[in-house]
C-alpha cells in the first residue's frame, strides 16, 4: 500500500513537472508569438501602428484594451507573467507596434517608456510672440494660442516680468503627453544656464549691471547680425556707444516697439515717436530683450570685439560697413544707401 502511494504521488508529480513545463513552453511561445497587425486592422495600409496610452492608464488596462484590437492573445496569461517578472509599470504616451513586436517587446517598450518623440525648432531671433504661434500650429499644444502671457508664466512658475528673451532657441523634442509649457520650461532652464556661463566669463568694465541687461544687448546683436562673423563687432560698436553715453539707435528695437503697426518700413515719424524701444530718442538699453538670442549672441555681448568703431551701416547683402566717425559713416550711409541701389538693397539683415 505504501508503495502504490509513493508511485501514485511520484506520477502526480511527473504529471504536474509536464503539466507547468508544458504551460512554460506556451507562455513563452505567446510573449514571442509575433503579433500581426492585419488582423488586428484590416485596413492598415502600412507595416506599423501609432498606440497611444493615455495618462492613468495602468498595464492590465492597455492589456485588455490591446486584446479587444486583436493584437495580442491571452491578455490574463500576459499580466500574470508581467506580475510574476515585475514589469508592470508603464509610462503614457505614443508607441510605435509593428509586425516585428511580440507581446514581451511590448512590454518592454511600456515599462522602458520608448514612446515616440517629435521635434520643434525655435530659430535664434524669434520673438515670444512666434514662439506662441509656432508651438500653437502643433494640435496637442493649440491651446496655448488663447492664454494670456501672465498665464502662460503663471503655469511655468517662474520669476520673470515679461517673457521676451528668456527661452533659449534650439531643437526640443517632447512626447504626446508634454505640454507647450513642459518645452518652455525647457527652454527657460537652457536660457537661464547659457546665460550664467556667459556672464561668469564676461570681459571687465562692461556697461551692464546685470545678466539680464547683457540678455537685452544680446538680443540686439542677434537682430542685427546678418553675417556671423560680425556679431562681435557689432557688440563692440554698441558697447562703445553706451560707455560713451551716446544712443544705440538700432532699427530692430525700433521695429520691436511699433508691434503690430510695423509694415516692412520705419517712418521719420517712427524714429521720432518717444517709446521705451526706440533707441533713436531714449538712452541706454531699452527694457526687455526684443527677442531670443542664440549662444553666439550672448557670447558676444559678454565678449565685444576691441575697436574704436562706433557706427555701421548695412551693405546689403547681410554684412555691415563698420566706421569711426560720423562723417566716415555718412560717406557710407551715401554710398550704400543712397548711390548704390543695390538690387534687394536691405538696409537690416532678414528678420528672423
Amino acid at each position: 500500500m505504501k508503495l502504490y502511494l509513493t508511485k501514485l504521488v511520484l506520477a502526480a508529480t511527473l504529471v504536474s513537472l509536464i503539466m507547468a513545463a508544458s504551460g512554460y513552453t506556451w507562455l513563452q511561445h505567446q510573449l514571442d508569438k509575433p503579433i500581426d497587425l492585419n488582423v488586428a486592422n484590416s485596413s492598415l495600409d502600412e507595416e506599423r501602428l501609432l498606440w497611444t496610452v493615455e495618462k492613468g492608464s495602468n498595464l492590465n488596462r492597455v492589456i485588455s484594451q490591446l486584446h479587444k484590437r486583436k493584437i495580442i492573445s491571452y491578455p490574463v496569461a500576459i499580466n500574470i507573467y508581467a506580475k510574476l517578472t515585475n514589469r508592470t509599470s508603464i509610462k503614457a504616451g505614443d508607441y510605435w507596434i509593428s509586425n516585428a513586436d511580440t507581446p514581451r517587446t511590448l512590454l518592454n517598450k511600456f515599462n522602458q517608456g520608448l514612446v515616440v518623440t517629435y521635434k520643434i525648432t525655435f530659430p535664434e531671433g524669434w520673438t515670444f510672440a512666434q514662439w506662441i504661434n509656432h508651438l500653437s500650429q502643433i494640435v496637442q499644444f493649440a491651446e496655448i494660442k488663447s492664454m494670456a502671457t501672465a498665464d502662460i508664466i503663471n503655469r511655468l512658475d517662474i520669476q520673470i516680468n515679461h517673457p521676451e528673451g528668456w527661452f533659449f532657441p534650439d531643437t526640443y523634442t517632447y512626447s504626446a503627453t508634454d505640454s507647450a509649457t513642459d518645452i518652455l520650461l525647457q527652454a527657460h532652464l537652457r536660457m537661464r544656464e547659457v546665460l550664467d556661463q556667459a556672464w561668469q566669463s564676461r570681459e571687465p568694465n562692461l556697461p551692464y549691471k546685470t545678466a539680464y541687461e547683457a540678455l537685452i544687448m544680446a538680443s540686439i546683436i542677434e537682430k542685427e547680425t546678418g553675417v556671423a562673423e560680425e556679431r562681435e563687432e557689432i557688440a563692440g560698436v554698441f558697447v562703445r556707444r553706451l560707455q560713451l553715453g551716446m544712443r544705440l539707435q538700432t532699427d530692430p528695437t525700433v521695429i520691436y516697439g511699433m508691434g503690430d503697426r510695423y509694415n516692412g518700413n520705419i517712418t521719420r515719424r517712427d524714429l521720432k515717436q518717444i517709446t521705451p524701444y526706440n533707441t533713436y530718442r531714449i538712452n541706454g538699453l531699452p527694457p526687455t530683450p526684443i527677442a531670443m538670442p542664440g549662444e553666439a549672441a550672448i557670447a558676444a555681448a559678454v565678449n565685444p570685439l576691441p575697436g574704436t568703431s562706433l557706427y555701421f551701416v548695412a551693405r546689403g547683402d547681410g554684412s555691415h560697413q563698420f566706421s569711426d566717425t560720423n562723417e566716415e559713416h555718412q560717406k557710407a550711409v551715401r554710398y550704400y544707401q543712397i548711390n548704390k541701389r543695390v538690387k534687394n538693397y536691405q538696409s537690416l539683415p532678414p528678420q528672423k
